[in-house]
């Protein structure tokens, strides 16, 4: 019978000394993890902040954008809602829009908590303050998109009401359902989250949304004075300032590094790519609406091609971070060619007078993206073998996202036009909104008004 030995003396002595040396790191190894943990969750904070103020920076090219497609006579009005947008959409976000989107799910439907950021522990208040203020400069983007589809002929009174409804109740209650879960997790998780729909940095939940609320919005006005002929043959009515457009589109363009990247509200090795992604598209969709222009008008058309990088943007943004730089580009180069056949058809064919293409380059562009994820996502895309199941769900979301937002978006039109009147008179729009509504001129002692 063989008795288990008993460790040696040394032995022992060694394994009490392993014991001591782990027991006296503990607390440095604890240390490091905190650190660790304040380094990364401080590093988010910094970095979607950035990302938060390059959005906002994005204000300023829309007005430029818009502007500069549209008459110098309205001009001062084209800025003035887009001061607009930015200051009641943030007041009202905070107020009741953030809580309606973010807040405790409600049947995955509606938020339910959230208001004014009330009951939010202390603790987790530095994070929901940037947050919060990341998504304000969204819920304004949508709003804006919508200014461009009504400019030249809308009461700046009554766009007051129609930009407080859209970031309090519009624009955050279907973002509720594609993007609820990202303050609270699982219990803010809204209904499309839960079938599995793609939309990265908000190709429809931002900009399919105002793009259709725009096409509403420019229906229900009707056509400018002088826009179409007695026959219905579309007349063009050019910007006053292309060179204002194009330094607007790229102050966009620069912007949208923080709208894709800065959606990963993470401070990791992913924004690289993204970023990427999001400039090799807005190339493709510059591309793709010069070429078509060019072959469509014999000359390479300087709005188009504009309104191409646009598009691309838009297109990628559903997408960015979960396609290939290759995809990219395909994504962005179809965008820019559906942003012309897509103003074409809704000025010539449908006869509606959208100024700057906001209902093209945002609600037609951002439909096609929110739908090329089921095409080129590395996992789920029907082109990498994923079939035809994320296709789908994309359907569903680009439908939801066109009845909702041109539906609310024509009933909220209708409803200011009845009880308020959503049009100027006549006099007013051939003088001009900078002097009828605001009583300047944008251009003073330069500007050379006109009756036709």
């Amino acid at each position: 019978m063989f008795l288990r030995k008993s460790p040696t003396p040394t032995f022992s002595k060694a394994v009490v000394a392993m014991a001591a040396i782990v027991v006296a790191l503990a607390p440095t190894l604890a240390h490091a993890e905190e650190v660790e943990y304040l380094t990364q969750s401080n590093g988010n904070i910094l970095w979607t902040l950035v990302a938060a103020i390059l959005v906002m920076f994005m204000q300023a090219g829309f007005g430029c954008v818009e502007a500069g497609f549209t008459r110098a006579k309205s001009a001062g009005n084209i800025m003035m809602k887009n001061f607009l947008d930015f200051a009641v959409g943030s007041v009202v976000f905070f107020l009741f829009g953030f809580a309606v989107m973010f807040g405790l799910d409600a049947g995955g439907f509606i938020g339910t908590s959230g208001y004014a950021l009330s009951g939010v522990s202390a603790a987790d208040l530095p994070w929901s303050y940037t947050f919060w203020f990341f998504q304000s400069v969204f819920a304004a983007t949508a709003a804006t998109i919508v200014s461009g589809g009504m400019a030249e002929r809308t009461k700046f009174s009554s766009y007051i009401l129609v930009s407080i409804v859209i970031t309090a109740i519009i624009y955050p209650m279907s973002g509720h359902w594609a993007w609820g879960s990202l303050w609270l997790g699982d219990d803010g998780a809204g209904w499309l989250e839960g079938l599995g729909f793609c939309d990265f940095a908000g190709s429809s939940v931002v900009h399919s949304l105002g793009g259709w609320i725009a096409l509403a919005g420019a229906l229900v006005l009707g056509p400018r004075i002088g826009k179409y002929t007695e026959d219905g043959k579309a007349n063009a009515i050019p910007g006053h300032n292309i060179p204002l457009a194009g330094l607007g589109v790229f102050i966009l363009w620069f912007g949208w590094f923080g709208f894709n990247p800065g959606s990963t509200t993470t401070a990791d090795d992913t924004i690289g790519l993204i970023a990427m992604n999001t400039s090799l598209a807005a190339a493709g969709g510059v591309l793709g609406a010069m070429f078509i222009s060019w072959f469509r008008y014999g000359k390479p058309d300087i709005s188009m091609t504009m309104n191409g990088a646009l598009a691309g943007l838009v297109g990628i943004t559903a997408g960015c971070a979960t396609v290939s730089p290759s995809g990219a580009i395909a994504i962005g180069l179809v965008a820019g060619c559906l942003v012309v056949l897509s103003i074409e058809f809704i000025d010539k064919v449908l006869k509606i007078d959208d100024p700057v293409g906001a209902s093209s380059v945002h609600g037609v562009c951002g439909a096609w993206g929110t739908l090329a994820c089921g095409l080129f996502n590395l996992d789920g895309g029907l082109f990498y073998g994923g079939g035809f199941a994320q296709l789908g769900v994309q359907l569903i979301g680009v439908g939801v996202f066109f009845v909702w937002g041109f539906g609310t978006g024509y009933i909220l039109m209708s409803v200011v036009k009845g009880l308020f009147g959503l049009r100027v008179t006549k006099e007013e729009e051939l003088k001009g909104l900078d002097i009828a509504e605001h009583g300047s001129e944008s251009y003073n002692g330069f500007q050379l008004f006109s009756n036709e």
